[in-house]
């Protein structure tokens, strides 16, 4: 079994915490990142990246100028010794396993199939991403319209369904901070090849690039 980082390892002793020591109800505020940090032994960098998987878990929710809360959601699970940070890795591995089924056909489709419209967007939701990058700004959002705009340009009705599992590992990827350069270097050469590929209406090229970007993904998160 791969080693679990030291981020991992943070968001499970603060998931024990919260959710087994039952140290935090929901509604409470958690302390500052200095004494949090302090208490658990880590960096706040670190304790930043672990908060940000139990927010993707929605254990957490971050309130604007307030802080970190715990939610509801907490009196809802159970622990029966089972890892909810595993459990969460296993379904990561199976969204990114569809994907990487279906969006290299997504991107095939779309390539014969998007009106010149529809393709500039794709185009400039793939550049917006990239910009996020280099400015080193939250892509999360970006990065999923790209992805949809593809989708969409196939004109696949039953496609179109998986939307929401795409945006859900779109961002459950982006928010694993142990993986966070690696996979934005990987985005940004994957991206650049596709959309060459969309310029020239190369279904096939398109496919392949979609291909290897899903399995880059995968093979850095360690979901492989």
């Amino acid at each position: 079994m791969e080693k679990k980082s030291l981020s991992q390892q943070t968001a499970h002793r603060l998931h024990t915490m919260i959710v087994v020591e039952r140290r935090f109800a929901p509604g409470d505020k958690l302390p500052n990142e200095i004494e949090l940090s302090q208490e658990l032994g880590v960096s706040r960098t670190t304790l930043r990246e672990a908060l940000h998987v139990l927010v993707s878990q929605q254990l957490l929710e971050v309130r604007r100028g307030r802080g970190t809360f715990v939610t509801e959601q907490v009196d809802h699970i159970n622990d029966y010794g089972f890892s909810t940070l595993e459990k969460i890795q296993g379904e990561l591995r199976d969204l990114f396993e569809l994907r990487a089924i279906f969006e290299p056909s997504a991107a095939r489709l779309a390539c014969r199939r998007a009106t010149p419209e529809e393709m500039e967007e794709i185009l400039a939701r793939g550049q917006a991403v990239d910009q996020c990058i280099r400015q080193g700004l939250d892509r999360t959002e970006a990065d999923r319209e790209f992805h949809a705009a593809i989708v969409r340009a196939a004109h696949n009705d039953f496609m179109m369904r998986l939307l929401p599992m795409i945006n859900q590992a779109v961002a459950s990827a982006i928010t694993a901070g142990q993986h966070k350069e690696q996979l934005a270097e990987d985005t940004r050469r994957d991206h650049a090849l596709l959309m060459d590929f969309f310029r020239k209406r190369d279904a096939v090229g398109a496919e392949h690039a979609m291909a290897i970007h899903m399995h880059h993904s995968i093979d850095v998160m360690g979901l492989g």
